[in-house]
């Protein structure tokens, strides 16, 4: 029990209260207005003398508490006195020319000598214009191609447990993309607006905020689409929330047309049909089905009967399975969510997700219907967007659409979950109806460099550069390591591993050997956050940093120079302006947004000189008392640093693809029960790929 002082009137009066730290009161100041409250603590005063290295009193010296208003000057000796409280355990003492001294000390500690050691100049963030360099140049920078993931400003969580030993994360998902005015714009969980794009690869930021509370989750799982010039938007809801609309959308204005949505329209897709009738495709459930219903162009109001379209059967599509690796059949039930619709010569193509945005094994799968309402039937090829292998992994819950050159795209969701659940990226894959009207995309190379959408590219599988990966288990060294995150966690190819220098201050560096001279096509830096403080949206969220290379480790040549970049780039991927020959590549931090400079991959795409020798011996064992699994087996092939088994319903629709690094085998268990499949596997290696292949029924 400690006082409690209440100046009133200027009378004081004295209450019990409690406190967590007994001997604290608490100052009631009645005001004009409202009362002040101020804490009165525990005191004591810690004296001592100030000197420098050689034992010599320091006059005029300030000694503060760490983070406090309280200070004083030392005298002509040296001496201070100074009083703090209770939280007050850290000694901070300035003196021009002296290392500033940040001493902890403990509230019983009275009497504390300080010496002063002679300071290091302060590093600090140089402000020269980045330099040109025949590699890149920022003024004539045009990239002709993507890497995944996505290299959007993935905003950092609101909320949802994002405090962690670590520090801060990053998270987007359930992305839509549309075009709008001549341009791309990509939609996706909590970002506080939107991005938009001329080509797929360089992507700016809109905002648009729709929250009204610290802990609601700003348009998540958000749904849009383009009516003449005007853009419709909403979000998840089980409450219901407006749709809003607009004519200008990158100035952040919008209208309501509606206020609250009357439907539990969580993971909405608004799907507007040629002939001018709107239909909403919504639920996200491991119990009850994905749902479709007719809305009004005018108020948004349900106005046909409400249809359950789909629901998922894991006991026949082994895909559909809970789990890592589709083998989690007792924790939970499968999610069948984030519905969306593409309609494609007179077909109508429900899309969804399943079985979990925290696996490997995320994808989507596609329905057939002749009516946007159904009934609606599986397509024999499933999922149709998938990717459980390679740096990226997972592609679930996403959505489908048409570039300004007539060609698909289907972005999606790709599995992070590191630091939590929800902690997710966004890919894009480059996707495509066959002549049976089969739809597919193509995920074999999804996570190496593709041409975006400058090349009118109609066959999905021709959007990969061939520019092959040169970086996987090369040695890496550092300026320093923070704990046991190491420099090899750069070059393992897993987006769930990260290296972290001790700091962040300009400076830190990484090195990677790639062994030989190689041809360095392009580079991509996967910046990770470690002890960063950082929750939603900030406008000081930036990277700088250079690379530079060298043929022998010793003369170092500038390659890239972002020395004044101003954007966020957090998957930042640059396309070199022409070709690299170098063995050795050096990226020196200069400024990272908060906490440590820290990555989770260091990739380098190009060419070496070995083409892998074919792969023998693929061998694909279905189980016979379970047909959705398989263990696909091959011999190892000389030359290669990993494989990529295609799979699907016919010879000449090898659709799906599943990238495999050190390992001559993959336990497959996302096979239909009762569909035959017809595999192949080619050997990657950093001069090129192999041949395909026998097929293997």
């Amino acid at each position: 029990m400690v006082k409690k002082i209440v100046i009133s009137c200027g009378i004081a009066l004295v209450a019990l209260a409690t406190s967590a730290n007994p001997g604290d009161s608490i100052k009631v100041v009645k005001g004009q207005i409202s009362d002040y409250y101020i804490a009165v603590t525990r005191t004591r005063t810690v004296t001592g003398i100030v000197r420098d290295a050689a034992g010599k009193p320091l006059e005029g010296a300030t000694v503060m508490f760490f983070a406090s208003p309280m200070h004083c000057n030392t005298d002509a000796s040296g001496r201070y006195s100074i009083v703090g409280g209770a939280g007050d355990t850290r000694l901070y003492v300035y003196y021009p020319g002296k290392k500033i001294v940040d001493m902890p000390v403990e509230f019983d500690q009275t009497n504390v000598d300080i010496t002063m050691v002679d300071g290091q100049p302060m590093k600090v963030l140089p402000r020269n214009a980045a330099r040109a360099t025949k590699w890149y140049n920022p003024k004539t920078y045009a990239p002709r191609t993507f890497c995944n993931p996505m290299n959007i400003s993935y905003n950092y969580e609101p909320y949802n447990d994002n405090v962690r030993p670590e520090g801060s994360f990053r998270s987007s998902a359930d992305p839509m993309g549309l075009t709008y005015k001549g341009e791309y714009f990509l939609f996706s969980t909590n970002q506080g607006g939107f991005h938009y794009s001329k080509n797929l690869t360089q992507w700016k930021f809109a905002p648009a905020s729709f929250q009204r509370h610290p802990k609601d989750d700003d348009q998540c799982a958000p749904a849009a689409f383009v009516s003449g010039d005007t853009l419709f938007y909403t979000g998840s809801t089980y409450y219901g929330l407006p749709v809003w609309y607009t004519d200008q959308p990158k100035s952040g204005k919008f209208k309501k047309v509606m206020d609250c949505g009357v439907l539990p329209w969580w993971d909405p897709y608004l799907f507007l049909d040629d002939d001018g009738r709107l239909y909403l495709y919504y639920g996200s459930s491991n119990e009850y089905p994905l749902k479709a219903v007719e809305l009004s162009r005018d108020s948004f109001y349900p106005i046909s009967k409400i249809h359950d379209v789909m629901m998922l059967h894991p006991k026949e599509h082994g895909w559909e399975r809970f789990g890592m690796n589709n083998d989690d059949e007792v924790t939970l039930a499968p999610f069948t969510e984030g519905a969306s619709m593409t309609k494609y010569n007179g077909k109508y193509y429900l899309q969804y997700g399943a079985p979990g945005t925290e696996f490997k094994v995320y994808a989507d799968g596609v329905y057939v219907g002749d009516s946007p309402l159904g009934p609606f039937t599986y397509q024999r090829h499933n999922p149709m967007s998938y990717k459980p292998g390679g740096f990226v992994q997972g592609s679930g819950h996403g959505g489908t659409f048409c570039d300004l050159k007539g060609n698909y795209w289907h972005v999606s969701t790709c599995m992070l979950s590191l630091k939590y659940k929800f902690e997710r990226r966004i890919g894009l894959y480059p996707t495509a109806f066959d002549a049976d009207g089969i739809m597919y995309s193509s995920a074999a190379f999804g996570d190496y460099p593709n041409w975006n959408a400058d090349s009118d590219i109609k066959n999905p599988v021709d959007r990969f550069s061939g520019w092959m990966l040169l970086s996987l288990g090369k040695k890496v060294t550092a300026s320093s390591t923070d704990s046991t995150f190491v420099a090899s966690n750069l070059s393992d190819e897993s987006m769930r591993t990260y290296w972290s220098a001790r700091t962040g201050e300009p400076g830190e560096w990484v090195m990677m050997d790639l062994g030989a001279v190689k041809t360095i096509k392009a580079i991509q830096l996967n910046f990770y956050d470690y002890k960063s403080i950082q929750h939603n949206r900030a406008n000081d969220v930036y990277y700088q940093y250079r690379i530079y290379a060298s043929a022998d480790g010793n003369d170092w040549q500038l390659v890239v120079d972002k020395s004044d970049n101003d954007e966020d780039c957090p998957h930042d991927y640059v396309e070199l302006q022409a070709d690299l020959q170098t063995r050795y590549i050096k990226v020196e931090n200069l400024h990272v947004p908060s906490g440590n400079f820290c990555m989770s991959e260091l990739r380098v795409f190009g060419l070496g000189d070995a083409i892998p020798a074919d792969v023998k011996g693929l061998k694909v064992a279905r189980d016979k008392a379970d047909p959705r699994n398989a263990m696909i087996s091959w011999r190892p092939s000389e030359g290669a640093y990993g494989y990529n088994v295609y799979y699907g319903i016919a010879p000449d629709k090898l659709y799906n693809a599943i990238t495999v690094y050190g390992e001559d085998s993959y336990d497959m268990r996302g096979l239909d029960r009762d569909t035959d499949y017809y595999f192949a596997i080619e050997a990657l290696g950093e001069g090129g790929r192999s041949n395909l292949s026998k097929i293997v029924k």
